[in-house]
């Protein structure tokens, strides 16, 4: 029996995977050291583990229990891998020894919290042994082989190990049944063709016990070490644990909870839930994917592609343990080293987000609770009448027909197609939302010709419209059903876009009406820690069949195969880009849709913790995202209403929505002042669009981040690691919101270099904190009356905007500005991505124009490419913050033009048409 171990490349137990030559056999197996302890302090350690453990008996009175052997007492607490983690179970030594695992009782943890476990793995616990090991094109083949089972049913006894150096800062290692195959995901992912050739990584492995030991060349820092506790991969329970260079992880969702995730015993479930979002529980999507800081500021990332059931357990070690109930251990690994690469590179394999139609990134309004269409009407009516930007109106589940999908209350929105109408005329856009079709009274004849294919989960639920059925999207001929219906729909309504909800899919029971058939898909040997502790809790039985694979394997996808389906049909109908916001979602979901973060509340601590929730779903590839602004539930307030649509204004998804029985809270409905301040607010992000939509040209094109964390642009400044107050749009524009009540001023970090006011010019430079730095940190405190939101350009930027309209439309078709922060080398670039707006594919087609401006000390300038006929109107505006004297005169392609020269500020005035871009020096 082998240990637990820290392993080096010159061990004789662990083999160096080099790029080439064959893969090394073991030419023997010593006995290893536990990995946490130097083998010249072993006596030491188990000396002092035993005095401490007896002080403690002794202060608590004897809690502690029987003395724990001697090899359970080498291990820290950090370092206790749960060998029993199943909930409702008071885990007792008798139980635990069973397992053959180590028992020491701890203090119990505070209230909320979850402890360290008293049931964890022993130094020399069996696993599997590397068996053999084989040279393949693409890296290599092994068997795993376990002599000793483990403690779940269907233990697998020999495993394949499938490496493949993918790209030289990609890595593909994969954990499979060696005898029979497994549900595996079916994700599109690249299929490489030749193997890396200068990987920055090193790989390693331990043969005895086995484990993965993953390197970054350059550095020498472990990111996967896989010794640490055993695998086990049983029919329905498969773990594997890791260290973690740092404690700085982000990622894992979808959950509520600050942006870096807490290493003190967190336990993260993935089973998408229709919950509103709260701490600790499982939300609607799932994405078991993790991006980690390393100590010296480089990054990687780790995504296991699995849609099972699953729990990740992050620990102070720290360490983490991935443990699912199904399918297969299939990880990618992706070394960066940036922040940006990581996610850049992560998309390369799951997929770029799409690029959304230009009205879907202006101001959104819906709300639960209009009653008609013509009260829909008069809310649309009175935002123009206040000149308040407005792209689309949506409808919640009003207009339906007893809650059924694709019909239409036929007395309270009759008049629905008329205001779609005049949305149109305003160019202006409908969305409205779809939930589930009512199995036993089809509003459309299309709909039972389907009925004998087989087109729907197998069982009933009940939701909005009484008992349902759920469409199986991963039946190819639900798509065509579903495509049928959404055409006849819009023949009476013409819609621009569809919001899907309780994708997860939601249910108001647990299973079905007759709950669920007894066996191991319903009630698994162990079962995650989610919400309702089954996996049927409000949602259907695991056990159900859909034409791919049973709903246990399924359930975590149906959001995005809904969404896929829908995309498709919109395609169809319309011949435009789709928009569509899902609530439940799954890797590769940025291809086809936008998130909203769900039924959130009327409350300051609900604005906050939306920060965190767009920055996550950012990291996932899903960089159409916001939450509803000014809550859901509940009522707002006018401080608070004001504020959020400050921070909103800033999603890159902005749409006010609210609940039935509350007050409205559309800009309309507040005092003039608070009217204002929206509206102002509402501007500056319709001023702003051509900087936002060229962010999301970026995302489409390779995968960069729109709203982004701070530590991306500043991956060397520790103090950014841990901020999730404040967020980025790109590299150049710094929001830092108001978050409590009753405050005129706000405090925020300002990295590295010099920041412009947004508003005011004024500047700040900021020295930042390097890696081992002790240097001055800047937080400044900014006033921030209620109607202003605290904006900063980053030195070094060139933003286009434009005057704003009260719509995208009108917008685009006023005249282009550039601001320009300069550096203090007094240069700055930036760029500009312009088409249609709607088209399909235009930067494949070549239907578009693309420009890129810099500025040097000796004047400034653009170069563009285009495709096509798409240019935008004429530059009317160019200012210059950041000059330090007075210019003589300014000059454009040779000729002088007037400017005006304020302070510490040139704003020289040009106007000029758009035939080229000159070079004014």
């Amino acid at each position: 029996m082998k240990s637990y171990q820290k392993l080096t490349t010159t061990h004789p137990a662990a083999c160096r995977l080099e790029e080439e030559g064959a893969a090394p056999m073991p030419s023997g197996h010593g006995k290893l050291a536990p990995w946490w302890v130097g083998s010249g302090l072993l006596v030491a350690a188990v000396l002092l583990s035993t005095i401490t453990v007896w002080v403690l008996r002794q202060v608590s009175g004897g809690w502690l229990g029987p003395m724990a052997p001697p090899k359970c007492l080498l291990v820290p607490e950090s370092h206790r891998f749960d060998c029993y983690p199943e909930r409702r179970v008071v885990v007792t030594q008798e139980l635990c020894e069973s397992r053959g695992c180590c028992f020491i009782q701890s203090p119990p943890p505070a209230e909320g919290k979850q402890g360290v476990p008293w049931c964890f793995y022993p130094p020399d616990f069996p696993s599997y042994t590397l068996e053999s090991l084989n040279q393949t094109a693409l890296g290599m083949v092994g068997v795993l082989v376990r002599r000793e089972k483990a403690y779940y049913p269907r233990d697998i006894q020999k495993l394949r190990l499938d490496v493949e150096f993918e790209t030289d800062t990609r890595l593909h290692i994969k954990i499979t049944d060696a005898a029979n195959p497994r549900y595996e995901v079916p994700l599109d992912v690249p299929q490489v063709m030749k193997r890396a050739e200068n990987p920055i990584y090193s790989l390693n492995f331990s043969w005895d016990p086995f484990g993965v030991l993953l390197q970054r060349k350059a550095t020498g820092t472990v990111l996967l070490n896989t010794t640490v506790a055993p695998l086990i991969f049983a029919d329905q329970f498969l773990q594997i644990s890791t260290s973690l260079p740092s404690k700085f992880l982000y990622g894992l969702g979808e959950h509520r909870d600050r942006f870096l995730h807490s290493l003190d015993w967190n336990t993260l479930t993935l089973w998408a839930r229709d919950v509103p979002p709260t701490e600790s529980f499982n939300l609607y999507g799932a994405h078991p994917f993790y991006l980690l800081m390393e100590e010296d500021g480089n990054a990687h990332g780790v995504f296991l592609l699995n849609s099972n059931a699953m729990e990740v357990v992050l620990q102070p070690a720290p360490g983490l343990t991935w443990r699912t109930i199904g399918g297969v251990l299939d990880f990618y690994i992706f070394l960066g080293p940036d922040p940006n690469m990581v996610i850049q590179q992560y998309q390369q394999v799951i997929g770029f987000p799409a690029m959304p139609p230009i009205w879907a990134l202006g101001f959104h309004l819906c709300r639960w609770g209009y009653g008609s269409s013509n009260e829909t009407w008069q809310t649309v009516r009175a935002m123009r009448n206040y000149q308040i930007p407005q792209d689309a109106q949506w409808n919640d589940i009003d207009y339906m027909d007893g809650y059924r999908d694709f019909t239409l209350d036929s007395q309270k929105f009759t008049s629905l197609p008329s205001l779609v109408e005049d949305l149109h005329k305003h160019g202006q856009h409908y969305v409205m939302i779809l939930v589930f079709p009512l199995l036993s009274h089809y509003a459309l004849g299309p709909s039972w010709s389907f009925l004998a294919l087989g087109i729907f989960v197998e069982g009933q639920a009940a939701v909005w419209p009484g008992f349902t059925a759920f469409p199986d999207f991963s039946n190819p001929d639900t798509h065509q059903w579903w495509l049928e219906n959404l055409q006849h729909f819009y023949s009476h309504v013409p819609f621009d876009g569809l919001w899907i909800d309780m994708n997860e899919p939601s249910n108001f029971m647990d299973g079905s009406e007759h709950g669920c058939p007894p066996g191991e898909l319903d009630s698994p040997p162990y079962t995650p820690a989610v919400l309702g502790d089954s996996l049927s809790a409000k949602t259907v039985c695991a056990s159900a069949e859909q034409k791919v694979s049973v709903h246990y394997n399924l359930h975590n996808l149906y959001g995005l195969m809904e969404t896929k389906a829908t995309a498709s049909a919109l395609v169809k109908i319309r011949g435009k880009r789709p928009f569509i916001i899902s609530r439940s979602t799954f890797p590769s979901q940025g291809r086809y849709s936008g998130h909203w973060l769900g039924d959130n509340r009327s409350q300051w601590k609900d604005m906050y913790y939306s920060i965190p929730g767009v920055l996550s779903f950012s990291l996932f590839g899903i960089p159409l995202v916001g939450a509803d602004i000014c809550g859901f539930s509940g009522s707002t307030s006018e401080e608070l209403c004001t504020r959020w649509t400050q921070l909103g204004a800033f999603y890159p998804f902005a749409r006010n929505h609210n609940t039935q029985k509350e007050k409205a809270q559309d800009p309309t409905a507040f005092s003039p002042a608070a009217r204002t301040a929206m509206k102002d607010v509402l501007l500056t992000r319709y001023s702003l669009l051509p900087f936002l939509y060229t962010l999301f040209h970026r995302a489409h094109l390779q995968g960069d981040t729109v709203a982004r964390p701070l530590f991306f642009e500043f991956p060397g400044d520790v103090a950014t690691w841990e901020l999730d107050r404040q967020f980025l749009w790109g590299r150049s524009l710094l929001v830092t919101p108001v978050l409590e009540p009753g405050v005129d001023s706000v405090t925020g970090y300002v990295p590295r270099g010099m920041w412009y006011d947004f508003y005011t010019v004024r500047s700040i430079a900021a020295f930042g904190r390097g890696l081992g730095d002790l240097c001055f940190i800047l937080w400044v405190g900014s006033p921030a009356p209620l109607e202003h939101l605290n904006l900063h350009i980053r030195e070094g930027s060139i933003l286009p905007t434009q005057k704003p309209g009260t719509t995208t439309e009108v917008t685009r078709g006023n005249p282009l500005r550039l601001i320009v922060a300069l550096s203090s080398d007094a240069t700055a670039w930036g760029d500009l991505f312009w088409d249609d707006g709607e088209s399909l594919d235009t930067f494949e087609k070549g239907n578009y124009s693309y420009v890129m401006f810099n500025v040097t000390q000796v004047g400034c300038g653009g170069e563009g490419r285009s495709g096509g006929s798409m240019v935008p109107g004429h530059l009317e505006l160019i200012l210059i913050f950041g000059v330090q004297k007075p210019p003589s005169k300014v000059l454009l392609n040779g000729q002088e033009k007037p400017f005006s020269y304020l302070d510490n500020q040139v704003w020289p005035h040009f106007r000029v048409p758009f035939a080229g871009w000159g070079s004014p020096s």
